[in-house]
């Protein structure tokens, strides 16, 4: 079977122009998710709906430091938080992130 090359390619139609305030929100999303434990609560996150930061910690880890993540992954809007009496719960913003993290693994599972 042969590949596709540039010419038989069928690229989509960009919804806007790639201007400096898109690219460096963008890159500021891609930092937020470069790094590997945000990334395995945005699964945990993924599998669960929602969760409160003890639920999300795992062995090795305390709350301050997946509380610290979150705040991170919050403030890129990759999560909301919704406070309950003591607890704050988090879940993932919208769809969006299921694909950016479903295509990042996809991507990377092929051979």
């Amino acid at each position: 079977m042969n590949e596709p090359d540039a010419t038989t390619c069928v690229h989509p139609t960009l919804p806007f122009e790639l201007d400096t305030e898109h690219a460096e929100r963008a890159s500021a999303l891609f930092r937020a998710l470069g790094d590997r434990r945000r990334l395995e609560l945005l699964y945990q996150l993924w599998q669960a709906g929602e969760a409160c930061v003890s639920e999300l910690v795992v062995e090795g880890q305390g709350m301050s430091t997946v509380s610290q993540r979150l705040k991170v992954l919050h403030q890129e809007r990759i999560v909301t938080r919704e406070r309950r009496g003591k607890h704050i719960y988090y879940r993932l913003a919208d769809d969006h992130v299921i694909g950016i993290i479903r295509d990042a693994l996809d991507h990377v599972g092929e051979v």
